[in-house]
């Protein structure tokens, strides 16, 4: 019995990389079948603006629906304040320079709220009324 070397030595080591690549991909191909539902996007921020003035706080617009909020705030008096949001979610602005503007970020929850300046000024608040979450934004198209 003669014995023949293997013309290609690395052929049985290649058969086994393909077997293990091919187990692989199986094992893979198994992993995710759990389906599940993504939650939908919470809804777009909406944009309200609010003016500090030495009689009155106004916020534009008053009523809107549940979810995150931006305000903008234009100090319209020649004394540093803030801006205070009061309900079922409390929120407030940094100082906010005389003639300057300041920002409040928040996800307000449905109820009723009081916008005012940080101290006793004798400025009347604004009154905010926040209704149910507002839809999803789900299929909206270029959002951030």
């Amino acid at each position: 019995m003669r014995y023949e070397e293997d013309p290609n030595p690395l052929q049985g080591l290649r058969l086994g990389v393909i077997a293990f690549g091919c187990a692989a991909l199986l094992g893979v191909a198994g992993c995710g079948e759990d389906d599940f539902e993504n939650s939908p996007r919470p809804p777009s921020p909406i944009e309200l603006t609010a003016a500090i003035d030495r009689d009155s706080v106004t916020v534009s617009p008053g009523e809107f629906g549940a979810g995150l909020v931006v305000v903008t705030i234009s100090n319209q008096t020649s004394e540093t304040t803030q801006l205070v949001l009061e309900g079922p979610t409390n929120a407030s602005s940094g100082d906010i320079p005389p003639n300057g503007t300041g920002s409040i970020r928040a996800s307000l929850e449905e109820g009723s709220y009081q916008a005012a300046t940080g101290a006793e000024t004798g400025v009347a608040p604004a009154v905010i009324t926040v209704g149910p979450e507002r839809p999803s934004s789900q299929n909206d198209l270029l959002l951030p």
